[in-house]
């Protein structure tokens, strides 16, 4: 004879297992021929050094570049097919500069005025504007006062400007009434 408790005990287990199963096929229904949502994670792919890896001495975050001793007579900054083409700085990889102009009058000065540069992104449409209607389309100016019967020598404040353009073409103006020779600074920084 079976004990009851036994017969009780097996058909428990039994209609759990039952409800188990149709509990599963509730919470994750698959139905034929029906789109199904599918997450797929792809992990970045990781990479192994071999070997031995240094860095020698400090890693450079900026550079000094200078235009010396340009000789620019007297050009109004207006009159932009006259400007003194000084040179190209190439930024290409940095973030911002500090631009400054110095030098010196070379003969005693009459009229004072001012000595200065445009730098002026060396692009294709900066550089026809500038050729075809004598615009000067996102130019840094940085510029020095001379005064006559001064000292010579002139410096401008330093201008901080954001590097927007792989590469600024340095043109330069002077509105004494004498040459100067212009040297212009330009620290370029990351």
């Amino acid at each position: 004879m079976v004990k009851p408790f036994v017969v009780a005990l097996v058909l428990a287990t039994l209609a759990a297992s039952t409800l188990a199963q149709e509990m599963e096929e509730e919470t994750f229904p698959i139905a034929p021929g029906k789109v199904q949502r599918v997450v797929i994670v792809n992990q970045p792919r990781t990479y192994t050094v071999q070997g031995e890896v240094s860095v020698a001495g400090p890693i450079r975050q900026g550079s000094m570049v200078a235009l010396r001793d340009v000789l620019v007579p007297p050009v109004g900054k207006g009159d932009t097919t006259r400007l003194v083409n000084a040179g190209t700085i190439s930024t290409d990889g940095f973030v911002s500069m500090v631009v400054g102009v110095a030098g010196q009058i070379k003969d005693q000065m009459v009229k004072a005025g001012e000595v200065g540069a445009f730098l002026v992104p060396d692009d294709e449409l900066t550089q026809r504007a500038l050729e075809e209607h004598g615009q000067l389309l996102f130019a840094i100016e940085v510029k020095a006062s001379t005064g006559s019967g001064t000292a010579p020598y002139f410096a401008s404040s330093q201008a901080r400007a954001t590097v927007a353009f792989p590469r600024y073409r340095v043109l330069l103006f002077n509105t004494s009434d004498k040459t100067a020779a212009v040297n212009v600074y330009a620290y370029l920084s990351s």
